[in-house]
C-alpha cells in the first residue's frame, strides 16, 4: 500500500465531576484521623503504623497535579466508603465503560469528518476494562452501528500508543479502512483512596482517535504516521493484582495490594532514562534529529518525570509550547494523557511539523509514534 496512515480525528470526553487537590486532602485527612483514633491502642502498641497526613501542597509538590475528573464522584469523599459509586446496570444496558467510549469515539468520528461507515475495526485500548467478556470494543461498535470487528487491549499506561500501532498496522497492510482506537479510562475503581502516597493520582477520561489511509482523509488537521515503535520489558514495580482469581484465594479484594500500587522512586529512576531513549532512538531510525520536533506529546504521570525525559533530550527544559502539560487539570489518566495532550495541541501546528507522541508506564512498557502534520 503507497498511500500514508494519518490520524485524522481526536476526541476527548471529560465527565462532569471534578476533585481538587483541597477537596481530595480533607476527606483524606478525616479518614486517616478517624483511623489512627480508632486503632490508637495498636498504634501505640507498634502493630500498627499510624496513617500520615497529607497536604495540597505535598500532592502538587511530588506530581504536579491540582486536579482531577471523576465519571462518578459519589462515595470518593466518604470517609466511611473511601471508593467511587456506580450504579448496577443488567445485561442489556450500555456498561460504563462503553458510555465513555461512546462519547469519545463519536467526537473522533466528528473531527475527522467520518461516520460508522467508514469504520471496520474498534479496538478498546486502556488499563482496565471492567469485565472479561464481551469485549467492550464489540459493544460500542454495536452501538455505533459499525460493520467489522473491534476487541479489547490492556497495556497499562501505554494501552494508547500500543493501540495506535495496531490500528496504524492494519490500515498500512490494508486489512482495514478505518479504526477507532478509543481508551475509556475508567481508573477510580482501582484507585486505593485511603494511600496518602497514591490517592491522588488517577482521574477518569475518554478519548478516542481515528486512523485511516491518506487517500481518504477528509480533515483539516491530519498528521501522517511516519513511524511507529513499542518495547516492553518486564518490571513489578507498577502492579494492580485484582482479577477473576482474587475470589478464589479468599484475599481481601479491597486490601491494598489488589489495588493500584508502585515502587515510585524506582519507577522513576528506571522508566525516565529508558523513555529518554526509547524516543532518541526512534527518532534516529527515521533520520530525525530532536531538534527537528516541534511538539512533544508525553504521557502524562507526574511532571517531573516529563521534565527530567525532556531536558535529557533538549539539553534544556521545554517550553510548554513544546511539551504540554495537562495532568494538572486531569491528573494521571493511565494511556490517554498522551492522547489528551494531543487533542488539546495540535492544531496550531503548521503543515510539515513534526511531533511525538510517547507513552510509558506498567509493564515496563513504552510505545512511540512520530507524526507530521498534513
Amino acid at each position: 500500500m503507497n498511500s500514508s496512515v494519518v490520524i485524522s480525528g481526536v476526541g476527548l470526553w471529560t465527565p462532569e465531576n471534578s476533585i481538587s487537590n483541597e477537596e481530595l486532602v480533607t476527606s483524606y485527612n478525616a479518614w486517616a484521623e478517624h483511623f489512627n483514633q480508632q486503632n490508637h491502642a495498636a498504634i501505640e502498641a507498634g502493630e500498627l503504623e499510624a496513617k500520615p497526613l497529607s497536604s495540597p501542597e505535598f500532592i502538587e509538590k511530588a506530581s504536579g497535579i491540582k486536579n482531577r475528573y471523576a465519571y462518578s464522584k459519589e462515595g470518593v469523599l466518604d470517609i466511611h466508603r473511601m471508593r467511587p459509586l456506580l450504579d448496577i446496570r443488567d445485561d442489556e444496558q450500555v456498561s460504563h465503560q462503553a458510555e465513555m467510549a461512546i462519547a469519545a469515539a463519536k467526537k473522533a468520528l466528528s473531527a475527522a469528518n467520518k461516520t460508522a461507515a467508514d469504520i471496520d475495526m474498534v479496538i478498546v485500548s486502556c488499563a482496565y476494562t471492567q469485565r472479561a467478556y464481551p469485549a467492550i470494543a464489540i459493544e460500542v461498535q454495536m452501538a455505533l452501528g459499525i460493520n467489522g470487528f473491534g476487541f479489547d487491549m490492556l497495556v497499562a499506561c501505554s494501552a494508547a500508543t500500543f493501540g495506535l500501532e495496531r490500528a496504524v498496522d492494519a490500515v498500512k497492510c490494508g486489512t482495514s479502512k478505518g479504526v477507532l482506537v478509543i481508551n475509556p479510562e475508567l481508573t477510580s475503581p482501582q484507585v486505593n483512596y485511603t494511600d496518602r502516597d497514591s490517592h491522588f493520582i488517577f482521574g477518569d477520561v475518554a478519548t478516542a482517535v481515528v486512523v485511516e489511509s491518506g487517500d481518504t482523509c477528509q480533515s483539516a488537521h491530519a498528521f501522517d504516521v511516519l513511524s511507529t515503535k513499542c518495547v516492553t520489558s518486564y518490571s513489578n514495580n507498577i502492579r494492580s493484582n485484582f482479577g477473576y482469581t482474587t475470589r478464589t484465594t479468599d484475599e481481601d479484594p479491597y486490601s491494598a495490594d489488589k489495588l493500584f500500587h508502585q515502587n515510585g522512586r524506582k519507577v522513576f529512576k528506571e522508566v525516565c532514562p529508558m523513555a529518554a531513549e526509547h524516543i532518541e532512538s526512534h527518532l534516529r531510525s527515521e533520520g530525525i534529529e530532536v531538534a527537528d520536533l516541534k511538539r512533544w506529546w508525553l504521557h502524562q504521570a507526574n511532571i517531573n518525570m516529563n521534565l527530567l525525559i525532556s531536558k535529557r533530550l533538549l539539553g534544556r527544559d521545554a517550553t510548554l509550547e513544546e511539551a504540554p502539560i495537562v495532568l494538572d487539570e486531569y491528573a494521571n489518566t493511565a494511556s490517554a494523557g498522551s492522547i489528551i495532550a494531543f487533542a488539546k495541541y495540535h492544531e496550531d501546528l503548521a503543515s510539515g511539523d513534526i511531533g511525538v507522541i510517547c507513552s510509558f508506564g506498567a509493564g515496563y512498557s513504552i510505545g512511540s509514534l512520530i507524526l507530521k502534520k498534513r
